[in-house]
């Protein structure tokens, strides 16, 4: 099986909600409470330090209109290539594979 390669740097679900509020003025305050959510849980999603999780993606979608497929997307994209770029868990595949292969 060949190794997962992705020729672009995936974007962060949290940077498109970001994009999405700003353009339409809404405050992160109002948002965060017209979701239910604390202030520092929505910096931290549209900041890229959170993961978005399937409720959370559903909530936007509610909120913003935003499908919460595609932002579920594009963190399984953002998720794979972070783990994709963590040397330590790629060796531990390659010995993984080396494994499997004598199987």
């Amino acid at each position: 099986m060949a190794t997962v390669k992705f020729g672009y740097t995936p974007t962060h679900p949290g940077e498109v909600l970001k994009d999405e509020i700003e353009y339409r003025k809404i405050s992160q305050r109002k948002l965060a409470e017209q979701m239910g959510i604390s202030y520092k849980v929505l910096n931290d999603l549209l900041n890229g330090r959170r993961s978005l999780t399937a409720t959370t993606a559903m909530m936007f979608e509610a909120a913003l209109d935003v499908p919460a497929d595609s932002l579920m997307r594009l963190q399984l994209k953002y998720n794979m290539q972070e783990a994709s770029n963590d040397r330590t868990f790629m060796e531990r595949l390659n010995k993984i594979r080396q494994y499997a292969a004598l199987l």
